[in-house]
Order: C-alpha cells, then sequence, then structure tokens
C-alpha cells in the first residue's frame, strides 16, 4: 500500500516542540498514551535489543516532584540564556526560551510525564553513540503519534541533573538509565507550521566536505 505522501510530509514538517501551546486542563487518557508507545517500539533498535523502558507519570504528586526537580536545573540556565537571548537580535531565540521558561513555570500542570528509558549504562566511545541511537529514534517516533492524535510534547533533559532523585521517587531500578523527560498533552488548536531552518544547500555536503 503506498503511503500518502503529502500527509506524511506534513506530519514531518508541523510536529514542533510544543510548550506554551500544551492544554493543561484536558485530560490524556492511558489508552491514547499506550497508543503512542506503540507506535513508537516499531522504531530501530541496536542489534534489536529492544532496551527501551517507558516510565509514564500522570500522579499529580510525583508530577510536582518531578518538576521541582526540573526547575532547580532550569531556574539558572535558563535565566542567563533567556537574558542572553533578550540582548540579541534572534527573535526565533527569543521565542525558544520564552516558552522554555513558560515551561518551567507550570510543568506540574502538565498531565502526563513521559521519562524514555533504556536499560543499561551508557558506555564510552562509539558504543556509547550506539547506547542514545536505541532510544532516541523510538522518541521521535512517539513525538510524531502524538502529533497525528491531536496531542504535543518536546523533549527536555534538564531534571537529568537529579536524575538519582527522581529514580528514588520513580522505583526506577540501578542498571536502568533515563534519557529525557516528554510533558505530554493535548495542543491548543493543530495549525502548527514549518519551523525557520537554515536552507539544505547551506549544510550538506556531497562527497566531501565544503
Amino acid at each position: 500500500m503506498a503511503l500518502d505522501q503529502q500527509v506524511c510530509d506534513e506530519l514531518l514538517n508541523t510536529t514542533r516542540s510544543v510548550r506554551k501551546r500544551l492544554d493543561l486542563t484536558k485530560p490524556v487518557a492511558r489508552e491514547v498514551i499506550d497508543e503512542c508507545l506503540q507506535l513508537a517500539v516499531q522504531a530501530p533498535t541496536g542489534s534489536n535489543v529492544q532496551g527501551w523502558r517507558w516510565i509514564v507519570i500522570d500522579d499529580s504528586d510525583k508530577r510536582a516532584a518531578l518538576a521541582a526537580l526540573y526547575r532547580r536545573s532550569a531556574e539558572g540556565y535558563l535565566s542567563a540564556a533567556s537574558e542572553q537571548a533578550s540582548s540579541g537580535t534572534n527573535a526565533q531565540t527569543q521565542r525558544v526560551f520564552s516558552s522554555a521558561m513558560y515551561l518551567m513555570e507550570h510543568l506540574h500542570e502538565v498531565p502526563v510525564h513521559l521519562i524514555p528509558c533504556i536499560q543499561g549504562n551508557p558506555p564510552n566511545g562509539l558504543a556509547g553513540a550506539g547506547f542514545y541511537a536505541s532510544i532516541y529514534p523510538a522518541v521521535w517516533s512517539f513525538q510524531l503519534a502524538l502529533r497525528a492524535r491531536g496531542l504535543g510534547s518536546c523533549l527536555t533533559t534538564l531534571h537529568l541533573a537529579h536524575a538519582d532523585e527522581a529514580a528514588a521517587l520513580l522505583g526506577i531500578p540501578d542498571g536502568i538509565t533515563q534519557t529525557a523527560l516528554l510533558p505530554v498533552a493535548y495542543t491548543v488548536g493543530t495549525d502548527f507550521k514549518l519551523a525557520k531552518r537554515s536552507p539544505v544547500s547551506e549544510i550538506t555536503h556531497w562527497n566531501s566536505w565544503g
């Protein structure tokens, strides 16, 4: 069966990192998360190990605790970065940091948090690249599946500075590595557009650099 290229391109072109347009009031059914994860685990994984594990948090107290860990990392970093962006002329960068600050303030209100994990500890060198390459394609597939259902998310990593505390909170055992935290919610509207990006001709090299 041939895929609808226009629909596929629209999905890929308009799946954005969503922060300010997350609907903080609409519940997300567990069945919807399960559907998206079922699609996510069709992603490639190194040696077909399938070492991914997914922690889904919809408990309000645990979401609040995770948001507090996130804030401890985010406050200093985002405040400094936002101030630096405000002094520049790049409007897009200013909007990104503004929305990141918004997420920090409202993360506890987002109805679902998802922490993608992978079995093992990150090795050094070439094996380390393969380690994360076995989880991030599935994360992106999850985000695409969300978009197709009217939900949104963004990939954050700031809570990882306190990964041990998050592990204790959630009962994550030793030997399991947290790789991100995704706030998940329905979006306010679905009219997302293409992001501004450098022309491919300026960033692509054929056969050699330059």
